[in-house]
């Protein structure tokens, strides 16, 4: 059972930790599931790049951490454990073909996710007047909104080359 939020910094705070719970549920399962089960190199790549963003996320998470003078910790963020189930369940019953293209729509299904989390942390944050922990959160986000971009055009471009059968 949780302790109980009282006021906005105590529930900033479990909201922060659930945020960083994601980042690390993100790369440490989600991506790395990605990138083993992808079938096309450049798909390959694109989730390794966001890897690496993924981990400058996670910094930039400890850094706001930080600038409240919290211990970093991480909250409970069943949503993401959720979108990671699924995608699971539903890469594995999906014939190699077109996998990728399962794949990119959990994809764009985590990316929503991460960027309303932000979303909602950054407006906390300049309610709060922290600039600081905004920019830092604006870095986050922005990556997340480039990350989204680049798989919708790549699940384009993979579902338009799928092959396509008659019912």
């Amino acid at each position: 059972m949780f302790e109980r939020l009282n006021t906005p910094e105590e529930a900033y705070n479990f909201k922060l930790g659930a945020a960083l719970k994601m980042e690390h549920t993100v790369l440490e399962k989600i991506l790395e599931d990605s990138i083993e089960e992808s079938q096309d190199d450049n798909l390959k790549q694109l989730f390794r790049h966001h890897a690496e963003e993924t981990r400058q996320h996670i910094r930039n998470l400890e850094q706001v951490f930080a600038a409240f003078g919290w211990d970093v910790d991480d909250s409970p963020c069943p949503a993401i454990e959720a979108l990671h189930k699924e995608a699971k369940a539903n890469v594995k019953k999906t014939d190699d073909t077109i996998v990728d293209s399962v794949i990119l729509s959990g994809a764009l299904e985590t990316e929503h996710h991460e960027i309303a989390v932000y979303e909602g942390l950054i407006i906390q944050a300049r309610a709060m007047g922290r600039d600081d922990v905004v920019r830092l959160l604006e870095q986050n986000l922005e990556q997340e909104q480039h990350t989204l971009q680049e798989a919708k055009s790549a699940l384009e471009r993979v579902a338009a080359s799928a092959p396509q059968h008659a019912s």
